[in-house]
């Protein structure tokens, strides 16, 4: 940015208007990040960037705050030590940087030796001698998303109040660029997921199921498909009424969700039908999951909302691909028909694709 002649006069006039230029140029650098498509993680590091050519710090990293627990996780670090940080999680309230998220306030330490909130193990454990310290909240909304921190060593200048501005403008523009994203994700995740049970809905299912057995053929990687549905879930609903048998289907797909792993996909597939897409995973794998799930919700105490007991199973279909299909439309009714040979066996079984034998079958505990 180019300043007029004549419009600051004197060393430190000049100086003062040399930084606020340079203050006005990375704003409109970050303004430019957050217009652009790029994913939310870019944008912080990139903020981030921009912090290091304005205020010049030894260390400075953003720091996440988990939306349950209230931990600060250190999500972008850059300094001498940034592998030994990265991912590192901080107690809630703990340190600097925990204080300022629990308060949603600024803060500026200039010597953190007389700072009873200063963590110094960090010092320690990394061999850094920290002497002054800016941290202030990524907010937007009031929602404190995180912390912005900047450190200096001994042999460092001291942070200023114009630092701070400065420093928590960047961090407002952080906080807007998390609170997008998070809202736009919360977005795509209604979109794809089952109201009632939290579980994918079966559009976003029949969507990633013809995406894992493309994926399985290129990689020759197996792929199996859990199929089950709860046992006289009718009688449910005849007998205790349609909240309860509500209730009942969302916590069975609270089960599930603690059944699988990340890169697993379960999905409520219509009614009382619930599907689960196990990448890597063989048929015996598969069938091993489906076992103990079913052994789960047999033992799982269900109640009406009378506070009646209910006694619920399922039955289970496992089936492979390529083992028992060319294509997902295949593996979904091989994994179908597996379903309703453990029905016709007399339920609360596991039934495999391709195995003639009697499907596997639990045993039953207390009445519906």
């Amino acid at each position: 940015m180019i300043i007029q002649p004549g419009l600051c006069e004197g060393g430190d006039d000049i100086n003062r208007c040399l930084r606020h230029a340079a203050a006005i140029e990375t704003l409109m650098e970050i303004a430019r990040a957050l217009a652009s498509p790029n994913e939310i993680q870019e944008v912080l590091e990139q903020i981030m960037f921009q912090v290091s050519r304005l205020l010049n710090p030894k260390a400075w990293s953003l720091l996440l705050r988990d939306e349950v627990s209230g931990e600060l996780e250190f999500a972008v670090v850059i300094s001498d030590v940034a592998d030994s940080l990265k991912g590192t999680r901080l107690p809630r309230g703990h340190g600097v940087a925990g204080w300022v998220a629990e308060h949603g306030e600024s803060l500026i330490i200039s010597d953190v030796r007389n700072d009873v909130r200063f963590a110094a193990e960090f010092d320690r454990k990394l061999s850094f001698t920290t002497r002054s310290i800016a941290c202030v909240p990524v907010k937007s909304h009031d929602t404190v998303y995180g912390v912005i921190e900047l450190i200096n060593s001994l042999d460092d200048g001291l942070f200023s109040d114009a630092d701070a501005q400065i420093l928590t403008t960047i961090a407002d523009f952080a906080g807007i660029a998390i609170s997008n994203a998070r809202s736009v994700e919360k977005i795509k995740q209604l979109v794809v997921t089952d109201d009632l049970t939290g579980l994918y809905n079966s559009r976003y299912f029949f969507e990633q199921i013809e995406y894992e057995v493309e994926r399985s053929k290129r990689y020759r990687s197996p792929l199996s498909l859990v199929f089950f549905d709860l046992d006289h879930f009718k009688s449910v609903n005849d007998n205790h009424g349609h909240l309860t048998g509500s209730r009942l289907l969302s916590e069975v797909g609270a089960i599930v969700q603690r059944n699988i792993r990340k890169a697993d996909k379960a999905a409520r597939y219509g009614g009382d039908e619930f599907v689960v897409i196990l990448p890597h995973t063989d048929k015996a794998g598969s069938k091993r999951f489906a076992d103990k799930l079913l052994k789960e919700l047999r033992q799982t105490k269900f109640f009406s909302n009378s506070g009646a007991h209910l006694s619920v199973s399922g039955s289970f279909g496992v089936a492979a691909f390529p083992d028992d299909s060319s294509s997902a439309t295949e593996l979904i009714s091989a994994a179908d028909e597996a379903m309703y040979r453990a029905k016709e066996s007399g339920r609360n079984a596991v039934a495999v694709a391709g195995d003639t034998g009697k499907p596997s079958a639990g045993t039953r505990t207390g009445t519906r």
